[in-house]
């Protein structure tokens, strides 16, 4: 019988487990599965990071070669409308939602939009299409996304937004509270 030294089989698990864990990053981190992928990706880095201008400049590459690509769409619209161009942001949450009228991320984000500029009728009926597609929607961000951005308290979530405009909007216009600047500041946007 054959005994390896502790060493050796050390260094066998660790180079085993750097080979898995280096295969699933190069598969989901660097090989396409989508074309136009991996700009799309650094779009969203982008997005994320509030360098709206490199964002959209690279989803609109993306979506220059790849018109039918429903995500570019919806991150395309949540750049405009982060950049507050609304009416730009408007037509590529309607293109997103035409090429797929079941994507739920595209009606809450939608919703987000028609909130800000005041269309809250139109609001409330994207948030209640967006969670009616996508219960999980319901749920907002989990803990772990609130712990990777320093975020202690859970945001609102749409379905939180959606019960209190129905609630404001039964009222008579004269006693409404639609809009607390500070509170919808911290109304996420939704992707995937």
């Amino acid at each position: 019988m054959i005994f390896m030294n502790k060493n050796i089989l050390a260094a066998i698990f660790t180079l085993s487990i750097l080979g898995i864990v280096g295969f699933y990053y190069y598969k989901y981190s660097v090989l396409e599965t989508t074309p136009g992928e991996n700009k799309y990706r650094l779009g969203n880095k982008y997005l994320e990071d509030g360098d709206y201008k490199d964002a959209l400049q690279l989803f609109d590459e993306v979506l220059a070669e790849h018109t039918e690509y429903k995500e570019a769409h919806l991150a395309k619209a949540i750049t405009l409308l982060q950049m507050e161009r609304f009416d730009e942001s408007r037509e590529s949450f309607n293109r997103a939602i035409g090429l797929d009228n079941r994507y739920a991320q595209a009606y809450a984000n939608r919703g987000i939009l028609n909130d800000r500029v005041g269309r809250h009728e139109a609001a409330l009926h994207d948030y209640r299409k967006a969670l009616k597609l996508n219960p999980e929607l319901a749920e907002g961000p989990g803990w772990l996304w609130r712990f990777l951005r320093n975020i202690p308290d859970r945001p609102p979530t749409i379905a939180d937004r959606a019960d209190y405009l129905e609630a404001e909007l039964k009222k008579p216009e004269s006693e409404r509270l639609i809009r607390v600047p500070e509170l919808d500041s911290k109304q996420r946007m939704y992707k995937k």
